[in-house]
């Protein structure tokens, strides 16, 4: 058996259906060269004859150069009242000038009858005839993606097999079976692949949903079943709860089934899906398998200490493998195996036995159990375990600040307002010169971030290269309503290295919180410089 599989990505066009995603022209572009680079076999870019966007796609695509991927086109059989020569969906897929074409076509009785309203026999001819177009007319890869096929043929088996043997008549390369619904089960999928391979002579191939939680595992079995073409999308994007997930499928075919998969360029897989997850504006799922940010992270003290000896007492691959890495969690259970091993990542040596590390355990336990988090704020890390150490720098004493927030009308006329905000900082620097500051912001963090700036940048000018890129803000007992604590986490970035750095501060004052959240992140600069 062939342990060759062809991958098929569908983001641009079935990911692209889920709520809150929308690609631009250039995101399209851009994703295209990244699945190119991973080395993805084809790519269906979206429907030519449905929008101005994707045609306009086409045409610009025919220009770029490729150096493995196939641009695929995405459409349905032709229109029943419309002579197949004549179709504009068709004969927008032939001028497209894609490599290969992929169209839909109804494969459930139920379908044919109540959506499309045509004879089940006329169904079969429109099936056949748009196949046998498209490959007449010079495309020379089609694929017919057989619509609601498991639920068409638990229903009416006989013309679901029908249905497809009418795209195998007209030419079609490839049958892809596709769970529409996302409700068969994986031992179904497994028995009626059987079924069909007795029937049919050309390849298989498979496009599942996640409605069931079942995606991946109907995939995986299809392939053990000798289907050839798996499809899906990066991070599971699509209608609904999701199509099968590329970015588990392709590890689990390649690690864990033998099958070639991307070979080396699978180390780029976690890099293309957060990048991915960024051009989508979407959330980078923490605990997705493989490639999330959470997937190789340990917290347990006991999970820490074996991983230290032998990674495999805890992980089922080495992290690496696929771009990922190792993260040891800092919180409450910690034990000085988390210490050692974060200390050890970020470049500090530590003496396992040494009064620092239980200082460490001790000040970690004592902030978390505060509502400080360290998962995310490794510069505030870095200083605690200073402190414990006694090493730590300070760079400035700060006295006091105020904040003023006021409200003014702007225009009488339209009853619009503007809020005004304005920080005074007192502070001591390099042990001397005292320091007198205001300095206004769009609102009182803003404002107190750029007193502190002014104060220091006469002193430090390297501060200039540091911008804040990310705030978030926690509510942890929300039932305090107004007086609820807060926890503040920071990320900042060195505009010149890209490095980028969290910290964090908690208070039942959110702005209070966030200033030591903000004085955390300077100084860890400060402290690197």
């Amino acid at each position: 058996m062939s342990k060759k599989i062809f991958l098929y990505d569908t983001t641009l066009r079935d990911g692209a259906q889920m709520k809150g995603i929308n690609f631009s022209l250039e995101d399209k572009l851009g994703i295209v060269d990244q699945l190119d680079k991973l080395g993805i076999d084809y790519i269906e870019c979206g429907w030519p004859s449905s929008n101005p966007k994707d045609e306009h796609f086409f045409k610009l695509i025919k220009n770029v150069r490729k150096n493995h991927i196939k641009i695929v086109a995405f459409g349905s059989t032709r229109h029943a009242k419309n002579k197949v020569e004549e179709d504009i969906n068709l004969i927008k897929l032939v001028e497209s000038g894609a490599d290969a074409v992929t169209i839909f076509g109804k494969t459930w009785d139920l379908h044919a009858t109540k959506a499309l309203q045509i004879p089940l026999e006329e169904n079969l001819v429109l099936i056949e005839e748009s196949v046998s177009y498209l490959k007449k007319n010079g495309i020379k890869e089609v694929f017919f993606d057989a619509e609601h096929f498991f639920d068409g043929y638990k229903d009416n088996p006989e013309y679901s097999l029908k249905a497809i043997k009418a795209a195998e008549k007209g030419g079609a390369d490839v049958i892809v079976l596709a769970d529409t619904n996302g409700g068969t089960m994986y031992y179904e999928v497994g028995s009626i692949i059987e079924k069909l391979a007795k029937e049919l002579k050309i390849p298989l191939g498979i496009h599942t949903h996640n409605d069931t939680g079942m995606a991946l595992a109907n995939t995986i079995e299809a392939v053990r079943k000798g289907a050839i073409q798996v499809q899906g999308t990066m991070n599971g994007y699509g209608e609904r709860t999701g199509n099968a997930n590329l970015c588990e499928i392709i590890p689990n075919l390649q690690f864990k089934m033998g099958y070639e998969g991307l070979g080396n360029n699978i180390k780029r897989l976690t890099k293309t899906s957060r990048y991915i997850s960024e051009i989508a504006n979407m959330s980078h799922s923490e605990n997705m398998p493989y490639v999330g940010n959470g997937a190789f992270a340990h917290k347990s003290g006991v999970h820490v200490n074996a991983v230290m000896k032998d990674p495999r007492t805890y992980e089922h691959i080495d992290p690496e493998l696929i771009g990922n890495r190792r993260k040891v969690l800092i919180s409450d259970l910690a034990g000085r195996s988390n210490v050692l091993f974060k200390a050890e990542e970020l470049g500090i040596k530590l003496d396992k036995d040494s009064e620092a590390v239980k200082k460490a355990i001790e000040l970690v336990k004592d902030y978390e159990n505060q509502g400080y988090e360290f998962e995310g704020a490794d510069g505030s890390f870095e200083l605690l375990l200073k402190s414990a150490m006694g090493t730590r720098k300070y760079f400035f004493d700060l006295e006091n600040f105020r904040l003023i927030v006021e409200r003014n009308k702007k225009d009488i006329t339209k009853s619009c307002y503007r809020m005004t905000s304005e920080a005074t900082i007192k502070m001591v620097v390099k042990d001397s010169e005292k320091i007198h500051i205001v300095s206004e912001g769009d609102g009182p963090v803003n404002a107190l971030d750029a007193a502190l700036r002014k104060s220091l940048i006469p002193h430090y000018p390297l501060i200039e290269n540091i911008r804040l890129i990310d705030y978030k803000v926690r509510v942890l007992n929300s039932k305090s309503g107004t007086a609820s604590k807060v926890r503040v986490l920071v990320e900042t970035m060195n505009i010149k290295t890209k490095e980028k750095w969290g910290t964090v501060g908690v208070s039942e004052n959110i702005i209070e919180a966030s200033f030591e959240a903000l004085i955390d992140s300077i100084e860890y600069y400060l402290h690197k410089k």
